[in-house]
């Protein structure tokens, strides 16, 4: 593999960045989420395609920072499988990752007729959604919330916007009461933040088992409906794996991608000025953000079979290596110049483990961002960026709010 470190090393390291513990960087410190660009750049500086990083306290692992050397990883599932089992047993029981990173019988954790079976129901479930009705939920969603503070002349876009809009089209593509939609929507966070992991994962594990005993007393066309009925028949410990995917996908990472493509239109002339004039498209930001804050920033997480030499380092067995999609995708050797319309940015992965519900997000997160806009067309950052919080962990890129200002406006009519 061709990752390569700074010119004038040792041609083959004599350790794995994991070993490397004085050299790991943290991942979970806030001085990582306030900077993640200017992290990557300094470990790019440092150790090349290939750094050392530390997911939480104790806890080391590889990340991959160069376009090529995370392609060839992902394309490469014999080297490199996504079974976390050899590892998690190694790691503390309480660690705050556990609960993100622990082997669940889903489609990312497994290789071979398992990944089969899960993919098959997943894309089942997922492929059973009409998009065009979507369309229309996303949209009657949306200026619902917009109405309740379209006069107020302000609004928090995390909490009174993005948050509650995929949350609510989640439910209904899931066939799943706000009830038990908050309470999942509560689980996850703490999953993702690394805080408070344990009592999330707890709280969502009991809110999905609800929701699986609700839709086999009452099914119905939904894709938990779907995933309960598929012929591969899978038991009530895998439709629930097969849930957690989809609300970690569909949930954390759609809202988290709709507020950081409002900040860049709302921060970036060429996409503010350009939005405004016609002549780029919601679209085109989405796709940038996608490159470069990506709401999966640190993902993707694979575990080598045996020792690996990858480029100049060898990686450990058995020890988290983690694409870094944001730091791919911004890698200086594969970016040039005006990237509208390129979509070759790694934020959906790809390979066997690719997201399967990438045209599905596509269209609720633009139809969010469009509707937004149509109905806030003066809305203006109520902070400068530097002020902005973002949340803490390793894995997502992620505001803790977004407020914005505009012109006080009538309610839309909701026909």
């Amino acid at each position: 593999m061709p990752g390569t470190g700074p010119m004038g090393r040792c041609p083959v390291a004599r350790s794995a960045p994991a070993d490397a513990a004085a050299a790991r960087v943290p991942l979970h410190a806030a001085a990582f989420a306030a900077d993640p660009h200017g992290a990557y750049g300094a470990m790019r500086e440092r150790f090349g395609d290939l750094a050392p990083v530390e997911l939480a306290e104790g806890v080391p692992a590889t990340l991959v920072l160069g376009y090529e050397t995370a392609l060839r990883i992902l394309h490469d599932a014999e080297h490199f499988p996504t079974d976390p089992r050899p590892w998690q047993d190694t790691v503390p029981a309480d660690s705050p990752v556990l609960p993100m990173m622990r082997w669940y019988p889903a489609a990312r954790y497994s290789t071979g007729y398992d990944h089969t079976r899960y993919r098959q129901a997943s894309k089942a479930a997922i492929d059973g959604i009409d998009g065009h009705a979507m369309h229309t939920v996303v949209e009657e969603l949306a200026l619902r919330l917009i109405n309740s503070f379209c006069q107020a002349g302000s609004a928090e876009l995390v909490a009174d916007y993005a948050r509650p809009l995929v949350s609510a089209v989640l439910n209904e593509i899931m066939g799943c009461p706000p009830e038990i939609g908050a309470q999942v929507t509560a689980g996850m966070a703490a999953r993702f933040d690394t805080v408070r992991a344990a009592e999330g994962m707890a709280l969502l594990q009991t809110a999905l088992t609800e929701l699986i005993e609700l839709k086999q007393a009452h099914p119905g066309n939904d894709a938990t409906t779907r995933l309960l009925t598929h012929p591969h028949q899978l038991n009530e410990t895998e439709v629930l794996a097969q849930l957690m995917s989809f609300y970690g996908a569909g949930g954390e990472a759609q809202f988290n991608l709709i507020t950081n493509t409002v900040l860049l239109m709302l921060t970036d002339e060429r996409f503010g000025g350009g939005l405004v004039s016609g002549s780029l498209s919601s679209r085109d930001a989405l796709d940038e953000v996608l490159f470069q804050d990506p709401p999966m920033a640190n993902f993707c997480t694979t575990y080598p079979r045996s020792p690996v030499l990858t480029g100049v380092t060898w990686l450990p067995a058995h020890q988290p290596v983690l694409i870094s999609l944001a730091a791919a995708n911004t890698d200086p050797t594969i970016v040039r110049g005006d990237r509208t319309g390129n979509r070759s940015h790694l934020a959906w992965s790809v390979g066997r483990h690719a997201c399967p519900a990438r045209t599905i997000a596509y269209l609720i997160v633009q139809d969010a961002i469009d509707q937004l806009l149509d109905a806030l067309p003066d809305m203006e950052l109520a902070a400068t960026p530097a002020d902005l919080v973002w949340r803490p962990g390793p894995f997502h890129r992620a505001l803790t709010s977004l407020p914005v200002t505009f012109r006080p406006s009538p309610p839309v009519n909701i026909s």
